[in-house]
């Protein structure tokens, strides 16, 4: 599915996970869907870099074409959000993608960032 494909329903139920997001963790959440050049990683924290509070914000970037995921967040949101927790949600929106499901999958994925956000991490993680 490519970025112009997701209806306007489809947009605003992502748009309201966003703001749900937001509002459970405080930092700001952007999701980015398309193509990207060969270093996705790069290209994501370019994306990043240019938010408008990149130290407060998660990105998720999402290739679909070429099945590449990736979550930047800024120095302030990993203060509370682990890198674990960011593994265990890239894996569930894969899960969801592999099975045909890219909305749900964002979805999914921009509330367990966040819920995993609102808790500060710990030493043991």
């Amino acid at each position: 599915m490519a970025v112009g494909d997701f209806s306007s329903a489809q947009e605003a139920e992502i748009d309201r996970a966003i703001r749900g997001a937001e509002t459970v963790c405080r930092f700001e959440f952007s999701v980015f869907v398309g193509p990207t050049p060969r270093d996705t990683r790069a290209y994501a924290q370019r994306l990043h870099a240019a938010l408008a509070s990149p130290a407060r914000s998660v990105l998720i970037l999402v290739d679909p074409a070429a099945r590449e995921i990736e979550v930047i967040t800024g120095a302030v949101v990993r203060r509370s959000l682990s890198d674990e927790a960011v593994r265990l949600a890239v894996a569930g929106m894969e899960s969801a993608f592999a099975g045909g499901d890219l909305v749900g999958g964002i979805k999914h994925g921009v509330g367990q960032l966040a819920e995993a956000a609102r808790k500060p991490v710990t030493l043991h993680e």
